[in-house]
């Protein structure tokens, strides 16, 4: 099993900074990729942005591309998510995801993860 826990969310105001992190502890020692991912009220759970643990390619959506960064050490077993630039519409819960390399890895995808924490909440005001 793996436990992932995110942290580092908040209150910021439009263009403000925000660093997300994503604590992963249990069996990661075969783990392949992680993933952020966010859903805000109303909407579908979407992609924001992977990196491979081994190589660390990252991969973004286009709506966070450029303002987003996606970095890991994974000697502490951490992913992080640092966010700039943040818009209204960055406001979301926001989760981090990783895939074991059990599972079939889509990175853009969802189903391309078997584990999941329990989010963290990111409220960009105007």
């Amino acid at each position: 099993q793996v436990q992932l826990v995110e942290s580092g969310g908040g209150l910021v105001q439009a263009g403000s900074s925000l660093r997300l992190s994503c604590a992963a502890s249990g069996r990661t020692f075969s783990a392949y990729a992680v993933g952020w991912f966010r859903q805000a009220p109303g909407k579908e759970r979407e992609f924001v942005a992977t990196i491979t643990l081994s190589a660390g390619q990252p991969v973004y959506a286009d709506s966070v591309r450029g303002r987003f960064t996606i970095s890991r050490d994974w000697a502490k077993n951490t992913v992080y998510l640092q966010m700039n630039s943040l818009k209204p519409e960055d406001t979301a819960v926001y989760y981090c995801a990783l895939n074991s390399g059990t599972a079939t890895y889509i990175g853009t995808s969802r189903y391309g993860y078997n584990y999941w924490g329990q989010g963290t909440q990111v409220t960009v005001s105007s």
